[in-house]
């Protein structure tokens, strides 16, 4: 059969039809928005690269908290700020750091009960080297060692799980650091703890707002050799395979819009809840646009994230999310 009997333009003629024979919705409850907490009492910062997203002191995130769950939002993604770095990264396994003291004050207010409160678990903001990892010097330079960075990560997501998150989500792209962290929050009495990982996270250039955001730039060289060369999409399908052994509860793509194909491709194959990360330089890239009346804001925002959601991702880390949510 064809054209003039079909006519594919019959349930286009109204919102409602087009409503009624959509193939992928986005709701609220499928954004996750990350905040980044700092030291101090009524701090609301402006990141000068990200309009509209802000380094918050934890009353100040209590507030954003609060108004995520009125708007219906899914969940918050934790960053902390420390007052003091370290070779180490020692604040990040403080059972005073910044998201641990989030999560204990969000564990105590009524938005928590419908939040899903998601901590990152990473070693960059923590570090004085901006470094995802323990740096070693070499002959030729420096090395980010795997192993003992991986022992840090593990007691780090115990300290997170203990102070009331509900799922660690390891960024750091360490090899083995899921099962580590497996074993650890088993040993500590957490194993109702999902783990979250970022299985597929590609050393991009458009993560630069956020090293602003987080205050996480490498002082020297860069994470090529840890986090994934973007040229590799059978690479990504090897990573997502070994988390998933390790014993990963889902996994998270990282950045989204150039790598939707790596989306699919997991989507696809793995039979597990999958998210994706809509990143800094993508809002900003957006924002910039939006700034210069380049494009309509409402309408941009949210094809990007239906593009997301329709390569795959059952939910979306996006700093849109509230914007989003407002919009449907």
């Amino acid at each position: 059969m064809d054209f003039p009997l079909i006519r594919m333009r019959r349930t286009r003629r109204t919102e409602a039809l087009r409503s009624l024979v959509r193939e992928t919705r986005l709701e609220p409850g499928q954004l996750i928005l990350p905040l980044f907490i700092c030291p101090g009492e009524g701090v609301r910062k402006a990141v000068g690269s990200m309009p509209g997203v802000f380094n918050l002191s934890v009353d100040e995130a209590v507030k954003d908290a609060e108004e995520a769950a009125r708007l219906g939002i899914g969940g918050l993604l934790l960053f902390g700020l420390p007052e003091a770095k370290d070779e180490q990264g020692s604040g990040a396994w403080d059972d005073a750091g910044m998201v641990q003291q989030t999560l204990r004050v969000l564990k105590a207010t009524t938005a928590a009960k419908d939040l899903v409160l998601i901590a990152d678990v990473c070693l960059c903001e923590y570090t004085s080297h901006g470094h995802c990892g323990v740096v070693r010097e070499t002959g030729a330079g420096f090395e980010v060692e795997n192993d003992s960075s991986v022992e840090i990560l593990a007691k780090t997501a115990v300290s997170l799980a203990a102070a009331g998150a509900d799922i660690v989500a390891p960024s750091d792209m360490m090899d083995g650091r899921v099962g580590e962290i497996r074993d650890a929050l088993d040993v500590a009495g957490h194993e109702q703890t999902p783990i979250l990982s970022y299985a597929a996270k590609f050393a991009s250039a458009f993560y630069g707002p956020f090293r602003e955001a987080a205050d996480s730039a490498p002082q020297f060289g860069d994470r090529r050799s840890y986090q994934m060369d973007g040229a590799n999409l059978r690479e990504a399908m090897r990573e997502i395979e070994l988390d998933l052994g390790e014993g990963a509860d889902m996994i998270l793509m990282k950045p989204a819009m150039p790598y939707l194909d790596v989306i699919r491709a997991a989507r696809e194959r793995y039979d597990v809840p999958l998210g994706a990360y809509q990143v800094s330089g993508e809002y900003s890239m957006l924002q910039a646009a939006f700034a210069k009346g380049w494009l309509e804001p409402e309408r941009a925002m949210l094809e990007s994230l239906v593009g997301i959601r329709r390569a795959g991702a059952d939910f979306i880390v996006t700093y849109f999310a509230c914007d989003a949510a407002k919009a449907l």
